[in-house]
């Protein structure tokens, strides 16, 4: 069949044509610090606040906190970043790299994990948006919901570019809004007293490390989805730092708000956070802009969830028709479905159900580490970055349909990390040894990465000479 070529207006075109395909670089643009505003503004948002303060809530003293919190952020940055990295070297979303380690085929079974995930952290974050949108536009919690949805389908809809656009909305309004927050905050407050007081305990202190940790890595399974147009000239050292440096930075600012308003406001913050914040406003219409910053928080951080869990569907469905790409409509089709889906739990669990399913998210965590750390070992120690990226299209190609040696690590950094789980949906029988403390993420990021670097050290590499890339790309059909 005839195809058309990229044109500059449809590379300037505002609606995102591309979907799980490689991105040829006549379509390549953006530069590194829409990679910092990205996760910049999509952190400072009012669910990172409430992480943070947990920290607090759960026994910690505000100094140790801060300090474990930092430590955190860094460690999970630093494995969510080099994943970000991956992005402009092969112009492809995250989770499609997955099939050099777990095949074609092998691949689809984190990649319907990283669907549920997304879809239930979306879920959460709408409900939390809801309240705010209502509270701003005098609606009722299901008309909320339905308006915040509406609009994430939208933006889903419109793809990368407009994506980015939220990113740098959404760095200039939060910046501004957490100054004023933190500013009514300690307001007749001294800092210096709040962090003298010290009471250093391993567990509280861990925990600390964990809940940041832990959130960074959560981003891991579609951040190289937002790094994958710029041009691949771009030095992955300067995309690692430039996605590094806006996500700790923003987490850490929201984690220590969290901090701060926990141990300030103690039962006035805990359960009722939306409502405690925007009541720092002490006005109507300062109010009605901290409702607009959470609502804006959360649409962008909700958006990038709803666009990740598309390119999941997507990377499902062709591993199965061993098709290249999905059209417009069919990509719109996933935007819708998956929007769906995260709006219906979100209107069933306004009240009690969200708070069991968001143990459940908490405990599919376990099935994200092992898969980051077999995908970095994989890319940057074994391949050393030389994939056949048409290969991973192709079910009789390079990677083949199943991987046994990767799908069998991958299985046993789940299984090792279960005596060290502690949400409320399951506890492993260790963690009461350790403090309480849910240290899960650091078994499954250790094990299967040296495992998975022996093993593949025994069976040798499969990798090419250099990175293949297809040749000139033109539109879809």
């Amino acid at each position: 069949m005839e195809r058309k070529t990229t044109t500059v207006d449809d590379n300037a075109s505002l609606i995102e044509r591309r979907s799980i395909d490689f991105i040829p670089d006549a379509e390549r643009h953006g530069n590194l610090f829409s990679q910092f505003t990205l996760w910049f503004g999509a952190n400072l948002q009012v669910t990172a606040v409430v992480v943070g303060a947990l920290a607090v809530v759960l026994g910690g003293d505000v100094f140790w906190s801060l300090i474990g919190l930092l430590i955190g952020q860094v460690i999970g940055g630093a494995v969510m970043a080099l994943h970000g990295a991956q992005g402009p070297q092969l112009g492809l979303p995250q989770m499609i790299s997955s099939r050099v380690q777990f095949g074609v085929y092998g691949a689809i079974v984190p990649l319907v994990l990283v669907c549920v995930m997304y879809i239930g952290f979306s879920a959460g974050g709408t409900v939390l948006a809801g309240q705010a949108v209502g509270e701003l536009l005098h609606t009722d919690n299901t008309t909320s919901i339905l308006i915040f949805s509406a609009l994430v389908v939208l933006l889903t809809g419109l793809g990368y570019r407009i994506i980015h656009t939220m990113g740098r909305v959404s760095s200039i309004v939060g910046t501004l809004a957490f100054l004023y927050l933190f500013a009514s905050l300690l307001h007749g407050h001294a800092l210096d007293s709040l962090l003298a007081n010290r009471h250093f305990t391993v567990a509280s202190f861990l925990l600390a490390v964990s809940l940041s940790a832990s959130w960074q890595i959560a981003y891991g399974p579609y951040v190289a989805d937002y790094s994958r147009y710029l041009p691949k000239s771009t030095s992955a050292l300067r995309t690692f730092l430039a996605v590094f440096s806006g996500t700790v930075i923003g987490a850490q600012v929201s984690m220590t708000f969290g901090v701060l308003a926990a141990a300030l406001a103690g039962e006035r913050f805990s359960g009722h956070e939306v409502a405690f914040i925007v009541g720092l406003g002490a006005t109507g219409a300062i109010a009605a802009v901290l409702y607009f910053t959470i609502a804006l928080g959360k649409l962008t951080i909700t958006t990038l969830n709803a666009y990740g869990s598309v390119m999941s569907v997507a990377a499902i469905v062709t591993g199965f028709g061993g098709q290249r790409e999905i059209s417009a409509r069919t990509r719109f089709v996933f935007v819708l479905l998956s929007v769906a889906a995260s709006s219906g739990l979100a209107l069933l669990g306004q009240h009690s159900f969200l708070k069991a399913f968001s143990s459940f998210l908490l405990f599919l965590l376990v099935f994200f580490t092992p898969w980051s750390a077999i995908n970095l070992v994989d890319y940057y120690w074994v391949t050393r970055e030389r994939y056949d990226v048409p290969a991973l299209f192709d079910v009789d190609g390079r990677y083949g349909r199943w991987n046994l040696a990767g799908i069998t690590v991958y299985a046993i950094g789940v299984l090792v990390q279960m005596p060290f789980v502690a949400t409320g949906f399951y506890t492993g029988p260790w963690v009461d040894a350790l403090g309480g403390v849910d240290v899960s993420w650091i078994v499954g990021i250790v094990v299967p990465g040296v495992l998975y670097y022996a093993v593949s050290r025994f069976a040798g590499s499969h990798a090419p000479e250099r990175l293949i890339v297809p040749g000139p790309m033109t539109d879809a059909d």
